[in-house]
C-alpha cells in the first residue's frame, strides 16, 4: 500500500483509480496521517464476504463442539439416508 498526501491525491486522482483497479490499495493522507483507503469496489464486497465465511464457521465449531454422536458413524449415516 502506498501512502500519498490528499493534495497530490486530488491532482493525481485519474492515475490512483487506475492502480486500484489494478489491485493496489492506497492510503490517501493528511499530515501525514491516514485519512481514507482507496480499495477496489469488489475488494471491499469481498473482504466483507470473507468476514460474514469467518463468522460462520466461528458459530459452527461452537455447535459442533456441543454435539456428541455415539455409535457408528456410518450406520447413523445410513439411517439417516432412509
Amino acid at each position: 500500500m502506498i501512502n500519498i498526501p490528499v493534495a497530490e491525491a486530488k491532482n493525481r486522482l485519474s492515475e490512483l483509480i487506475a492502480r486500484v483497479e489494478a489491485g493496489e490499495e492506497i492510503a490517501v493522507t493528511r499530515r501525514g496521517k491516514p485519512v481514507v483507503r482507496l480499495v477496489a469496489a469488489g475488494a471491499v464486497d469481498a473482504t466483507a464476504q470473507r468476514a460474514r465465511v469467518s463468522e460462520a464457521f466461528r458459530q459452527l465449531g461452537l455447535l459442533r463442539s456441543q454435539v456428541s454422536l455415539e455409535g457408528d458413524l456410518k450406520a447413523i449415516a445410513r439411517d439417516g439416508l432412509s
